[in-house]
């Protein structure tokens, strides 16, 4: 009988021998800002205002440029927010930021931040037919742009069909933010090779919080807060990643910066947190597990 899991053996944390420290710390925080581009042609991929009259028109002006105003007000508050503490981002992009906003994607290439697919523009991979042809000219438009290998990817929408880590593996992606198992690493098996699974979250991301939940402004801080204590209980015993998954239309606006800045100015301040990106914390992990086989 196969495995439940198909790519990843079935472990628990219990059963896992701890990592050593990152860094000296046991805490690798992956800010992972998810930047998407909306066709303003094509029905909006979420909304935030239920359509007028139930009526889904095209062109969806006030779902469009709620997404616009993270480009344009969201983004730069973030990227004031990891300059200011030092902490170099993973830029979760759609490849067509770098063709449509290149003036946004020139000022995350100098701020350093690290480059991960995630699709041509936002859009779920399950449904494009010719989804082999998207990856690699995503992950071609963000390696010429870029001049950064593009190691890693995140599904729009964490959307994959059968074969999707063989055609991500087999276009140069060794890491993968698609499957949620674990608070670290896992190697996962592909047909073309074994492949990275690295932690992503949807707790510790801004739309689950409040564009499906309507949480209050402060939830995302108290979650991160409450993790790290809950993490203490045990004396850090564990080398884990906490990962915070954020858009910028969603956590970019004033009411939830606020709580947001502060807390990740205390993760900043915090002794046993490490700011680290995708394929940083990727090679930190295979350096340390080499893939099976």
């Amino acid at each position: 009988m196969p495995d439940a899991n198909p790519r990843i053996p079935f472990q628990m944390e219990s059963d896992q021998h701890p990592l050593p420290p990152y860094k000296g710390k046991r805490v690798i925080v992956n800010v992972a800002v998810n930047v998407e581009h909306w066709p303003f042609d094509q029905p909006m991929p979420r909304a935030i205002l239920p359509p007028p009259h139930g009526i889904r028109a095209v062109p969806d002006v006030p779902n469009f440029t709620w997404v616009e105003y993270g480009l344009r007000v969201g983004m730069p508050r973030l990227l004031d927010l990891c300059a200011g503490l030092g902490i170099r981002a993973s830029n979760l992009s759609n490849a067509q930021i770098c063709t449509h906003y290149p003036r946004l994607a020139e000022a995350m290439l100098k701020a350093d931040w690290e480059f991960v697919g995630h699709g041509l523009y936002q859009k779920a991979l399950a449904t494009i037919e010719n989804d082999a042809e998207v990856v690699a000219e995503s992950l071609g438009i963000m390696r010429r742009f870029s001049g950064q290998k593009v190691r890693a990817w995140l599904g729009a929408g964490l959307s994959e069909k059968a074969d999707t880590p063989e055609v991500l593996r087999r276009n140069g992606v060794e890491f993968l933010h698609d499957w949620l198992v674990d608070d670290v690493p896992a190697w996962m098996t592909t047909e073309a090779g074994p492949m990275l699974s690295l932690p992503y979250t949807v707790e510790l991301n801004d739309v689950p919080i409040y564009v499906v939940g309507q949480h209050a402004s402060a939830a995302l801080a108290n979650r991160i807060r409450d993790s790290l204590a809950y993490f203490a209980r045990d004396g850090f015993s564990r080398t884990r990643v906490m990962t915070v998954a954020l858009h910028p239309h969603v956590i970019g606006v004033p009411h939830r910066m606020e709580s947001f800045t502060a807390v990740m100015q205390e993760l900043a301040a915090h002794p046993e947190v490490a700011f680290a990106t995708s394929s940083e914390i990727g090679d930190w992990y295979a350096g340390l597990v080499p893939a099976p086989g």
